[in-house]
Protein backbone atom coordinates (compact mmCIF):
# COMPACT_ATOMS: atom_id res chain seq x y z
CA UNK A 1 0.00 0.00 0.00
CA UNK A 2 2.72 2.31 0.99
CA UNK A 3 4.39 1.73 -2.44
CA UNK A 4 1.24 2.57 -4.70
CA UNK A 5 1.40 5.79 -2.37
CA UNK A 6 4.49 6.78 -3.68
CA UNK A 7 3.92 5.53 -7.23
CA UNK A 8 0.98 7.37 -7.02
CA UNK A 9 2.59 10.76 -5.76
CA UNK A 10 4.84 10.82 -8.70
CA UNK A 11 2.41 10.04 -11.03
CA UNK A 12 0.37 12.78 -10.64
CA UNK A 13 3.23 15.27 -9.80
CA UNK A 14 4.32 14.70 -13.60
CA UNK A 15 1.13 14.86 -14.67
CA UNK A 16 0.42 18.58 -12.90
CA UNK A 17 3.67 19.35 -14.65
CA UNK A 18 2.78 18.28 -18.03
CA UNK A 19 -0.70 20.55 -17.71
CA UNK A 20 0.96 23.24 -15.91
CA UNK A 21 2.95 23.54 -19.21
CA UNK A 22 0.24 23.03 -21.31
CA UNK A 23 -2.24 25.89 -19.00
CA UNK A 24 0.71 28.11 -19.61
CA UNK A 25 1.48 28.04 -23.22
CA UNK A 26 -2.20 29.47 -23.10
CA UNK A 27 0.06 32.78 -21.97
CA UNK A 28 1.93 32.87 -25.23
CA UNK A 29 -1.76 32.10 -27.52
CA UNK A 30 -3.38 35.09 -29.53
CA UNK A 31 -7.44 34.27 -29.77
CA UNK A 32 -7.70 33.10 -33.64
CA UNK A 33 -7.84 30.04 -35.39
CA UNK A 34 -4.99 30.32 -36.95
CA UNK A 35 -2.61 30.74 -33.78
CA UNK A 36 -4.99 27.67 -31.96
CA UNK A 37 -4.58 25.37 -34.94
CA UNK A 38 -0.91 26.11 -36.30
CA UNK A 39 1.10 28.10 -33.20
CA UNK A 40 1.84 31.14 -35.79
CA UNK A 41 4.13 29.01 -37.68
CA UNK A 42 6.12 30.02 -34.99
CA UNK A 43 7.68 26.62 -33.60
CA UNK A 44 10.99 26.04 -33.08
CA UNK A 45 13.02 22.88 -34.86
CA UNK A 46 13.47 21.46 -31.63
CA UNK A 47 10.09 21.53 -30.09
CA UNK A 48 9.02 20.30 -33.63
CA UNK A 49 11.16 17.45 -33.51
CA UNK A 50 10.74 16.45 -29.86
CA UNK A 51 7.22 16.97 -30.17
CA UNK A 52 6.64 15.13 -33.80
CA UNK A 53 9.03 11.96 -32.54
CA UNK A 54 6.78 11.76 -29.07
CA UNK A 55 3.17 12.27 -31.22
CA UNK A 56 4.42 9.69 -33.90
CA UNK A 57 5.59 7.08 -31.03
CA UNK A 58 2.56 7.38 -28.48
CA UNK A 59 1.32 4.39 -26.84
CA UNK A 60 2.80 1.79 -29.41
CA UNK A 61 6.04 2.33 -27.75
CA UNK A 62 5.71 1.76 -24.16
CA UNK A 63 2.85 -0.90 -24.81
CA UNK A 64 2.63 -2.57 -28.51
CA UNK A 65 6.49 -2.27 -29.44
CA UNK A 66 7.55 -3.92 -25.66
CA UNK A 67 4.67 -6.43 -26.39
CA UNK A 68 5.57 -7.26 -30.03
CA UNK A 69 9.42 -7.61 -28.74
CA UNK A 70 8.59 -10.07 -25.93
CA UNK A 71 7.27 -12.13 -28.40
CA UNK A 72 8.75 -11.87 -31.81
CA UNK A 73 12.76 -11.39 -30.13
CA UNK A 74 15.32 -9.53 -31.87
CA UNK A 75 13.58 -9.80 -35.27
CA UNK A 76 11.60 -7.10 -34.06
CA UNK A 77 14.51 -5.02 -34.69
CA UNK A 78 13.37 -5.08 -38.46
CA UNK A 79 10.46 -3.03 -37.76
CA UNK A 80 12.87 -0.39 -36.00
CA UNK A 81 14.40 0.20 -38.75
CA UNK A 82 12.60 -0.01 -41.91
CA UNK A 83 9.98 2.34 -40.02
CA UNK A 84 12.70 4.80 -39.00
CA UNK A 85 14.15 4.89 -43.03
CA UNK A 86 11.07 5.05 -44.38
CA UNK A 87 10.20 8.10 -42.26
CA UNK A 88 13.85 9.81 -43.12
CA UNK A 89 12.94 9.54 -46.40
CA UNK A 90 9.26 10.97 -46.13
CA UNK A 91 10.67 14.33 -44.32
CA UNK A 92 13.80 14.66 -46.42
CA UNK A 93 11.35 14.87 -49.53
CA UNK A 94 8.52 16.49 -49.12
CA UNK A 95 8.41 18.02 -45.58
CA UNK A 96 9.59 21.36 -46.18
CA UNK A 97 7.87 21.80 -49.69
CA UNK A 98 4.77 20.94 -47.42
CA UNK A 99 5.70 24.10 -45.38
CA UNK A 100 6.20 25.94 -47.85
CA UNK A 101 2.89 25.20 -49.90
CA UNK A 102 1.07 25.84 -46.64
CA UNK A 103 2.24 29.25 -46.32
CA UNK A 104 2.19 30.34 -49.88
CA UNK A 105 -1.46 28.97 -49.84
CA UNK A 106 -2.85 29.95 -46.41
CA UNK A 107 -4.01 26.27 -45.95
CA UNK A 108 -4.04 26.15 -41.87
CA UNK A 109 -5.54 22.02 -42.04
CA UNK A 110 -4.12 18.78 -44.25
CA UNK A 111 -7.38 18.39 -45.51
CA UNK A 112 -7.73 21.94 -47.01
CA UNK A 113 -3.88 21.64 -47.98
CA UNK A 114 -5.06 18.10 -49.79
CA UNK A 115 -8.11 20.18 -51.39
CA UNK A 116 -6.27 23.26 -53.15
CA UNK A 117 -6.85 24.14 -56.06
CA UNK A 118 -9.97 23.32 -57.01
CA UNK A 119 -12.29 26.67 -57.90
CA UNK A 120 -14.83 25.95 -55.12
CA UNK A 121 -14.94 22.25 -55.32
CA UNK A 122 -14.56 20.83 -51.64
CA UNK A 123 -15.74 16.96 -51.69
CA UNK A 124 -11.73 16.04 -52.03
CA UNK A 125 -11.46 18.37 -48.35
CA UNK A 126 -14.70 16.64 -46.95
CA UNK A 127 -13.62 12.97 -47.68
CA UNK A 128 -10.07 13.29 -46.56
CA UNK A 129 -11.56 15.30 -43.45
CA UNK A 130 -14.01 12.22 -42.78
CA UNK A 131 -11.32 9.77 -43.34
CA UNK A 132 -8.95 12.16 -40.97
CA UNK A 133 -12.10 12.13 -38.12
CA UNK A 134 -12.81 8.33 -38.64
CA UNK A 135 -9.16 7.06 -38.48
CA UNK A 136 -7.65 9.56 -36.16
CA UNK A 137 -10.07 9.36 -33.59
CA UNK A 138 -9.42 5.50 -33.69
CA UNK A 139 -5.67 6.36 -33.06
CA UNK A 140 -6.14 8.96 -30.32
CA UNK A 141 -8.65 6.12 -28.79
CA UNK A 142 -5.90 3.50 -28.58
CA UNK A 143 -3.58 6.14 -26.83
CA UNK A 144 -6.27 6.47 -23.87
CA UNK A 145 -6.46 2.84 -24.18
CA UNK A 146 -2.68 2.35 -23.64
CA UNK A 147 -2.26 4.69 -20.74
CA UNK A 148 -5.07 2.55 -19.15
CA UNK A 149 -3.72 -0.77 -19.62
CA UNK A 150 -0.35 0.87 -17.77
CA UNK A 151 -2.82 2.21 -15.07
CA UNK A 152 -4.73 -0.80 -14.64
CA UNK A 153 -1.26 -2.87 -14.18
CA UNK A 154 0.02 -0.86 -11.49
CA UNK A 155 -2.76 0.03 -9.23
CA UNK A 156 -5.61 -2.76 -10.52
CA UNK A 157 -7.80 -0.38 -11.54
CA UNK A 158 -10.72 -0.69 -14.41
CA UNK A 159 -9.66 0.08 -17.76
CA UNK A 160 -12.42 3.02 -17.61
CA UNK A 161 -11.06 4.70 -15.00
CA UNK A 162 -7.58 5.38 -16.79
CA UNK A 163 -9.16 6.36 -19.40
CA UNK A 164 -11.29 9.08 -18.01
CA UNK A 165 -8.13 10.57 -16.41
CA UNK A 166 -6.14 10.77 -19.81
CA UNK A 167 -8.91 12.17 -21.58
CA UNK A 168 -9.86 14.87 -18.37
CA UNK A 169 -6.17 15.72 -19.03
CA UNK A 170 -5.64 16.02 -22.43
CA UNK A 171 -9.25 18.07 -22.53
CA UNK A 172 -7.51 20.89 -19.90
CA UNK A 173 -4.08 21.62 -22.13
CA UNK A 174 -5.51 21.45 -25.74
CA UNK A 175 -8.58 23.56 -24.62
CA UNK A 176 -6.65 25.94 -23.23
CA UNK A 177 -3.72 26.41 -26.23
CA UNK A 178 -4.13 24.66 -28.65
CA UNK A 179 -1.81 22.83 -30.81
CA UNK A 180 0.92 25.19 -28.76
CA UNK A 181 -0.09 23.41 -25.05
CA UNK A 182 0.24 19.84 -27.63
CA UNK A 183 3.48 20.50 -29.10
CA UNK A 184 5.07 22.48 -25.54
CA UNK A 185 3.41 19.53 -23.56
CA UNK A 186 4.86 17.40 -26.42
CA UNK A 187 8.58 18.50 -25.95
CA UNK A 188 8.46 17.90 -22.18
CA UNK A 189 6.23 14.43 -22.58
CA UNK A 190 9.52 13.42 -25.09
CA UNK A 191 12.26 13.81 -22.39
CA UNK A 192 10.17 11.98 -20.02
CA UNK A 193 9.92 9.16 -22.22
CA UNK A 194 13.60 9.31 -23.07
CA UNK A 195 14.67 9.15 -19.40
CA UNK A 196 12.24 6.26 -18.27
CA UNK A 197 12.98 4.13 -21.11
CA UNK A 198 16.67 3.79 -20.74
CA UNK A 199 16.58 3.89 -16.87
CA UNK A 200 14.54 1.18 -17.17
CA UNK A 201 16.33 -1.14 -20.18
CA UNK A 202 19.88 -0.32 -18.07
CA UNK A 203 18.06 -1.95 -14.92
CA UNK A 204 16.60 -4.48 -16.96
CA UNK A 205 20.01 -5.53 -18.65
CA UNK A 206 22.04 -5.75 -15.47
CA UNK A 207 18.95 -7.85 -14.48
CA UNK A 208 19.65 -9.94 -16.93
CA UNK A 209 23.67 -10.46 -16.28
CA UNK A 210 24.33 -7.72 -18.75
CA UNK A 211 24.00 -8.13 -22.79
CA UNK A 212 25.89 -11.53 -23.10
CA UNK A 213 23.35 -12.90 -20.12
CA UNK A 214 20.50 -11.61 -22.16
CA UNK A 215 21.22 -13.46 -25.14
CA UNK A 216 22.53 -16.43 -23.46
CA UNK A 217 18.68 -16.93 -21.64
CA UNK A 218 16.72 -15.65 -24.39
CA UNK A 219 18.62 -18.43 -26.53
CA UNK A 220 17.49 -21.28 -24.27
CA UNK A 221 13.78 -20.31 -23.75
CA UNK A 222 13.48 -20.38 -27.88
CA UNK A 223 16.42 -19.76 -30.18
CA UNK A 224 14.16 -18.07 -32.47
CA UNK A 225 14.45 -14.95 -30.20
CA UNK A 226 17.92 -14.62 -31.50
CA UNK A 227 17.15 -15.38 -34.92
CA UNK A 228 17.72 -11.61 -36.65
CA UNK A 229 15.36 -13.67 -39.66
CA UNK A 230 12.03 -13.05 -38.70
CA UNK A 231 9.82 -17.04 -38.92
CA UNK A 232 6.62 -17.45 -41.31
CA UNK A 233 7.45 -14.93 -43.95
CA UNK A 234 5.46 -16.01 -46.96
CA UNK A 235 7.55 -13.97 -49.67
CA UNK A 236 10.94 -14.06 -48.63
CA UNK A 237 12.68 -11.22 -45.84
CA UNK A 238 12.75 -8.51 -48.64
CA UNK A 239 9.22 -7.67 -49.09
CA UNK A 240 8.94 -7.98 -45.03
CA UNK A 241 10.94 -5.24 -44.76
CA UNK A 242 10.39 -3.08 -47.26
CA UNK A 243 6.21 -3.25 -46.29
CA UNK A 244 7.67 -2.12 -43.02
CA UNK A 245 10.12 1.16 -44.86
CA UNK A 246 6.99 2.30 -46.63
CA UNK A 247 4.76 1.90 -43.29
CA UNK A 248 7.32 4.49 -41.97
CA UNK A 249 7.01 6.30 -44.98
CA UNK A 250 3.63 6.98 -44.17
CA UNK A 251 3.92 9.50 -42.21
CA UNK A 252 2.70 11.47 -44.78
CA UNK A 253 -0.54 10.10 -44.36
CA UNK A 254 -0.74 11.38 -40.79
CA UNK A 255 -2.41 14.37 -40.12
CA UNK A 256 -1.56 15.17 -36.91
CA UNK A 257 2.54 14.64 -37.56
CA UNK A 258 2.14 16.92 -40.99
CA UNK A 259 0.80 19.61 -39.43
CA UNK A 260 3.79 20.28 -37.27
CA UNK A 261 5.89 20.61 -40.50
CA UNK A 262 3.34 22.94 -41.36
CA UNK A 263 4.00 25.34 -37.92
CA UNK A 264 7.62 24.84 -37.71
CA UNK A 265 9.14 28.66 -37.59
CA UNK A 266 11.02 28.09 -41.30
CA UNK A 267 11.50 25.74 -44.40
CA UNK A 268 14.94 25.74 -43.74
CA UNK A 269 14.89 24.41 -40.40
CA UNK A 270 12.78 21.30 -41.62
CA UNK A 271 15.67 19.28 -41.79
CA UNK A 272 17.30 20.04 -38.58
CA UNK A 273 13.80 19.09 -37.05
CA UNK A 274 13.99 15.51 -39.12
CA UNK A 275 17.43 14.82 -37.98
CA UNK A 276 16.73 15.45 -34.02
CA UNK A 277 13.34 13.23 -34.43
CA UNK A 278 14.94 10.02 -36.29
CA UNK A 279 17.90 10.11 -33.36
CA UNK A 280 15.44 10.62 -30.23
CA UNK A 281 12.68 8.42 -32.33
CA UNK A 282 15.57 5.30 -32.70
CA UNK A 283 16.97 5.70 -29.16
CA UNK A 284 13.67 4.93 -27.64
CA UNK A 285 12.84 2.57 -30.17
CA UNK A 286 15.69 0.57 -29.26
CA UNK A 287 15.49 1.00 -25.99
CA UNK A 288 11.39 -0.34 -25.95
CA UNK A 289 13.23 -3.38 -28.11
CA UNK A 290 15.66 -4.19 -25.18
CA UNK A 291 13.22 -3.94 -22.57
CA UNK A 292 11.00 -6.19 -24.41
CA UNK A 293 13.05 -8.74 -24.85
CA UNK A 294 14.48 -8.27 -21.00
CA UNK A 295 10.69 -9.00 -19.84
CA UNK A 296 10.43 -12.05 -21.62
CA UNK A 297 13.63 -13.18 -19.46
CA UNK A 298 12.42 -11.82 -15.81
CA UNK A 299 8.56 -12.59 -17.01
CA UNK A 300 8.66 -15.50 -19.27
CA UNK A 301 4.85 -15.84 -17.39
CA UNK A 302 3.14 -13.15 -19.71
CA UNK A 303 3.13 -15.19 -22.56
CA UNK A 304 0.75 -17.72 -21.34
CA UNK A 305 -1.28 -16.15 -18.11
CA UNK A 306 -1.21 -12.40 -18.80
CA UNK A 307 -0.66 -9.52 -21.64
CA UNK A 308 2.75 -9.15 -22.99
CA UNK A 309 1.39 -5.48 -23.58
CA UNK A 310 1.72 -5.09 -20.12
CA UNK A 311 5.14 -6.28 -19.77
CA UNK A 312 7.03 -3.06 -19.56
CA UNK A 313 4.89 -1.43 -16.45
CA UNK A 314 4.93 -5.09 -14.79
CA UNK A 315 9.02 -5.28 -15.31
CA UNK A 316 8.74 -1.79 -13.60
CA UNK A 317 6.99 -2.78 -10.38
CA UNK A 318 9.25 -5.87 -10.47
CA UNK A 319 12.77 -3.93 -10.59
CA UNK A 320 12.03 -0.58 -9.61
CA UNK A 321 11.37 1.49 -5.98
CA UNK A 322 8.08 3.22 -6.02
CA UNK A 323 9.43 6.58 -6.90
CA UNK A 324 10.80 5.25 -10.24
CA UNK A 325 7.83 3.13 -11.29
CA UNK A 326 5.91 6.31 -11.06
CA UNK A 327 8.46 7.78 -12.97
CA UNK A 328 8.13 5.07 -15.78
CA UNK A 329 4.30 5.12 -15.27
CA UNK A 330 4.45 9.20 -16.58
CA UNK A 331 6.69 8.85 -19.37
CA UNK A 332 3.83 5.61 -20.79
CA UNK A 333 1.12 8.14 -19.93
CA UNK A 334 3.66 10.94 -22.00
CA UNK A 335 3.50 8.69 -24.49
CA UNK A 336 -0.48 8.48 -24.88
CA UNK A 337 -1.23 12.00 -24.31
CA UNK A 338 1.46 13.27 -26.55
CA UNK A 339 -0.03 11.54 -29.66
CA UNK A 340 -3.87 11.54 -28.50
CA UNK A 341 -3.64 15.34 -27.50
CA UNK A 342 -2.06 16.08 -31.02
CA UNK A 343 -4.87 13.47 -32.72
CA UNK A 344 -7.64 15.35 -31.03
CA UNK A 345 -6.50 18.63 -32.42
CA UNK A 346 -6.24 17.28 -35.88
CA UNK A 347 -9.48 15.80 -35.77
CA UNK A 348 -11.43 19.38 -34.00
CA UNK A 349 -9.92 20.90 -37.19
CA UNK A 350 -11.38 19.02 -39.99
CA UNK A 351 -14.42 18.73 -37.89
CA UNK A 352 -14.35 22.71 -37.45
CA UNK A 353 -12.38 24.28 -40.63
CA UNK A 354 -12.86 21.27 -43.01
CA UNK A 355 -16.27 19.84 -43.11
CA UNK A 356 -18.03 23.20 -41.30
CA UNK A 357 -16.31 25.97 -42.70
CA UNK A 358 -18.95 28.51 -41.68
CA UNK A 359 -17.36 27.69 -38.08
CA UNK A 360 -13.45 28.34 -39.51
CA UNK A 361 -12.89 31.43 -37.80
CA UNK A 362 -14.94 31.20 -34.53
CA UNK A 363 -12.25 30.12 -32.12
CA UNK A 364 -15.34 29.62 -29.69
CA UNK A 365 -16.34 26.87 -31.67
CA UNK A 366 -12.93 25.49 -32.44
CA UNK A 367 -12.37 24.87 -28.94
CA UNK A 368 -15.78 23.80 -29.01
CA UNK A 369 -15.09 21.29 -31.63
CA UNK A 370 -12.18 19.69 -29.83
CA UNK A 371 -14.27 18.69 -26.50
CA UNK A 372 -16.71 17.30 -29.15
CA UNK A 373 -13.90 14.92 -30.78
CA UNK A 374 -12.50 14.28 -27.31
CA UNK A 375 -16.07 12.98 -26.05
CA UNK A 376 -16.21 10.83 -29.15
CA UNK A 377 -12.68 9.41 -28.59
CA UNK A 378 -13.71 8.61 -25.21
CA UNK A 379 -16.30 6.46 -25.99
CA UNK A 380 -14.24 4.05 -28.30
CA UNK A 381 -11.71 3.75 -25.88
CA UNK A 382 -14.07 2.42 -24.02
CA UNK A 383 -15.62 0.32 -25.94
CA UNK A 384 -13.62 -0.72 -28.80
CA UNK A 385 -10.56 -3.33 -28.70
CA UNK A 386 -7.86 -3.48 -26.18
CA UNK A 387 -5.07 -4.45 -28.35
CA UNK A 388 -3.46 -1.62 -28.31
CA UNK A 389 -0.61 -2.27 -31.16
CA UNK A 390 -3.48 -3.67 -33.67
CA UNK A 391 -5.33 -0.33 -33.23
CA UNK A 392 -2.11 1.55 -33.63
CA UNK A 393 -1.09 -0.21 -37.17
CA UNK A 394 -4.64 -0.27 -38.39
CA UNK A 395 -5.04 3.40 -38.17
CA UNK A 396 -2.12 4.44 -39.37
CA UNK A 397 -2.26 2.07 -42.53
CA UNK A 398 -5.43 3.60 -43.47
CA UNK A 399 -4.51 7.22 -43.06
CA UNK A 400 -1.49 6.35 -45.06
CA UNK A 401 -3.29 4.42 -47.60
CA UNK A 402 -6.17 7.27 -47.64
CA UNK A 403 -4.26 10.75 -47.83
CA UNK A 404 -0.68 9.81 -48.48
CA UNK A 405 -0.48 8.81 -52.62
CA UNK A 406 -3.05 12.26 -52.90
CA UNK A 407 -0.52 14.51 -50.46
CA UNK A 408 2.53 13.20 -52.54
CA UNK A 409 0.66 14.49 -55.45
CA UNK A 410 0.29 18.26 -53.80
CA UNK A 411 3.10 18.37 -52.58
CA UNK A 412 5.15 18.00 -55.90
CA UNK A 413 1.98 20.25 -57.55
CA UNK A 414 1.03 17.86 -60.12
CA UNK A 415 -2.31 18.66 -61.88
CA UNK A 416 -5.22 16.60 -60.64
CA UNK A 417 -9.18 17.10 -60.61
CA UNK A 418 -11.77 16.34 -57.67
CA UNK A 419 -13.00 12.98 -59.68
CA UNK A 420 -8.92 11.50 -59.61
CA UNK A 421 -8.53 12.70 -56.18
CA UNK A 422 -11.13 10.87 -54.57
CA UNK A 423 -11.14 7.81 -56.58
CA UNK A 424 -7.31 7.97 -55.09
CA UNK A 425 -8.34 7.99 -51.51
CA UNK A 426 -11.02 5.27 -51.92
CA UNK A 427 -8.94 3.22 -53.75
CA UNK A 428 -5.74 3.24 -51.23
CA UNK A 429 -8.07 2.82 -48.15
CA UNK A 430 -10.35 0.11 -49.57
CA UNK A 431 -6.87 -1.67 -50.70
CA UNK A 432 -5.53 -1.32 -47.12
CA UNK A 433 -8.54 -2.72 -45.21
CA UNK A 434 -9.36 -5.86 -47.47
CA UNK A 435 -5.26 -6.58 -47.33
CA UNK A 436 -5.89 -6.15 -43.28
CA UNK A 437 -8.94 -8.18 -43.28
CA UNK A 438 -7.52 -11.05 -45.44
CA UNK A 439 -5.51 -13.39 -43.93
CA UNK A 440 -4.13 -14.78 -46.55
CA UNK A 441 -2.88 -11.31 -47.75
CA UNK A 442 -2.25 -9.49 -44.67
CA UNK A 443 0.23 -12.18 -43.70
CA UNK A 444 2.73 -11.24 -46.75
CA UNK A 445 3.29 -7.30 -45.82
CA UNK A 446 2.33 -4.85 -43.97
CA UNK A 447 -1.33 -3.12 -45.35
CA UNK A 448 0.20 0.21 -45.99
CA UNK A 449 2.29 -0.90 -49.41
CA UNK A 450 -0.72 -2.26 -50.88
CA UNK A 451 -2.98 0.75 -50.17
CA UNK A 452 -0.57 3.40 -50.93
CA UNK A 453 0.40 1.59 -54.10
CA UNK A 454 -3.58 1.48 -54.99
CA UNK A 455 -4.04 5.25 -54.90
CA UNK A 456 -0.73 5.87 -56.53
CA UNK A 457 -1.60 3.16 -59.51
CA UNK A 458 -4.65 5.07 -59.72
CA UNK A 459 -3.11 8.47 -60.54
CA UNK A 460 -0.59 6.99 -63.01
CA UNK A 461 -3.55 5.35 -64.97
CA UNK A 462 -5.95 8.38 -64.90
CA UNK A 463 -2.79 10.64 -65.98
CA UNK A 464 -1.87 8.21 -68.91
CA UNK A 465 -5.27 7.85 -70.03
CA UNK A 466 -6.00 11.91 -69.61
CA UNK A 467 -2.61 13.06 -70.52
CA UNK A 468 -2.38 16.46 -72.37
CA UNK A 469 -5.72 17.55 -70.35
CA UNK A 470 -4.97 17.53 -67.09
CA UNK A 471 -4.21 21.09 -67.24
CA UNK A 472 -7.98 21.78 -68.43
CA UNK A 473 -9.45 18.91 -66.05
CA UNK A 474 -7.66 20.17 -62.90
CA UNK A 475 -9.19 23.65 -63.41
CA UNK A 476 -12.94 22.70 -63.50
Amino acid sequence: MANQIWIAITFIGFMLLFTVVGIYSATQKQNNTTDYLLAGRNVNPWLTALSAMSTGQSGLLFIGQVGFAYKAGISSIWLIIGWAIGDYIAWWLFFKRLREISEATKTETVSAFLGQNTNGVRIITVISAVITIAFLGSYAAAQLVAGSKALSAVFNWDYSIGTIIGAIIVVIYCFSGGIRASIWTDAVQAIIMIGSLLLLLAVSIVKCGGFDGLWTQLAQIDPALVNLNPANLPLGFIPFFIGWLVAGFGVVGQPHIMVRAMAIDNARNVAKARDIKIIAGLTTSFASLGIGLAARVILPELLNNGDPELALPLLSLDLLPAVLVGLILSGVFSATMSTADSQIVSCSAALTQDIFPQFAHSYKIVKLGTLTVTAAVFVIALVGDQSVFFLVTFSWSALASALGPLFIVRVLQKPINQTVAVAMMLAGISAALIWKTTPELSRLVYEVLPGMAAGILVYLIAQFFIGGNWKTVSRQ
